[in-house]
């Protein structure tokens, strides 16, 4: 699969989404293809975030923000694979700015990391795929 969103802007996104209550990614993901490339790149499917969404009601969105956070601790894992110099995103970094960051930052920041690390996956697996002649 060739990755064609690899400059997003993690912290704009995060801000966006937590000024819309977390609606933003419940279209972002399908709609964006970012649901279709996570599971590429991790090469295994994984729960749809509007799931993960409605689980979050019964929860206090506590949910989300764990699903979240492993699959970031899974692209972590991912971009280490691949050579990548960090930092990179991680579980307590996504849990961690969500919670104890400040109330309109923590969650930006925790974006941000989330999809700088994405985008760089994300390159790297390009270039590799080009390198092969794909």
């Amino acid at each position: 699969m060739v990755y064609k969103h690899t400059n997003r802007p993690g912290f704009l996104m995060g801000f966006v989404d937590f000024f819309t209550a977390g609606l933003f990614f419940l279209f972002y993901m399908p709609l964006g293809g970012l649901q279709r490339e996570l599971e590429s790149v991790l090469d295994h499917k994984t729960m749809p975030y509007w799931k993960a969404y409605l689980l979050g009601v019964p929860t206090l969105f506590i949910y989300p923000l764990v699903w979240m956070a492993r699959l970031a601790e899974e692209l972590k894992a991912k971009a280490v694979s691949l050579g990548l110099k960090g930092p990179h995103t991680s579980w307590w970094h996504m849990f961690g700015w969500n919670i104890f960051g400040l109330p309109l930052m923590g969650p930006a920041v925790a974006t941000q990391r989330f999809f700088d690390t994405l985008n760089r996956v994300e390159k790297e697996l390009n270039r590799r795929r080009e390198a092969r002649g794909d």
